[in-house]
């Protein structure tokens, strides 16, 4: 009886982890809350804070110790080719967050294929967000549904809304 109880239990969490799909990850808390949303520009004030929390020390940090923590894991269990979609977007969103910085993006994968969509203040950061992702074990193909949106000004986005 003991030893059915832990694999009852176990079935009732795999069962439960399938049943459930995780939504996309983001580079940060403005990013779109779907790849399939319409991205709006940042605001200055919004787009300064995003770039100095990505570009903070205890960030980077974080984001090189998940990199690392994935990596070894992948290695001890053998997982390179055959990655969770959870794991694709997680590392995909670490790299693109470390590299970017100011950028809004929404990071989804499926069986390998991933979609960025989002806003970067650049035309060179959004050439880059293929080249990054494909830098990551498991990543297939790329979309970019991302597109440039540099900053705007408080003021213009309050005059945009009341319109």
């Amino acid at each position: 009886m003991n030893k059915f109880i832990p694999l009852i239990i176990s079935g009732v969490i795999a069962v439960a982890a399938v049943g459930c799909e995780a939504p996309p990850s983001k580079t940060s808390a403005d990013a779109p809350s779907q790849t399939s949303e319409s991205p709006n520009a940042p605001t200055t004030e919004t787009a300064q804070k995003t770039q100095e929390d990505a570009t903070g020390q205890v960030r980077k940090d974080q984001i090189e110790s998940d990199i690392r923590a994935r990596e070894q894991r992948n290695n001890t269990t053998g997982g390179d080719a055959q990655r969770a979609d959870a794991d694709l977007k997680s590392e995909v969103r670490g790299k693109l967050e470390a590299n970017l910085p100011a950028s809004q993006l929404t990071v989804d994968a499926k069986e390998g294929a991933v979609t960025v969509a989002g806003t970067v203040p650049t035309q060179e950061q959004l050439n880059k967000i293929p080249t990054l992702a494909k830098e990551i074990k498991g990543v297939k193909s790329v979309k970019v549904e991302a597109k440039v949106a540099p900053a705007e000004s408080g003021s213009n986005t309050n005059n945009k809304s009341g319109q």
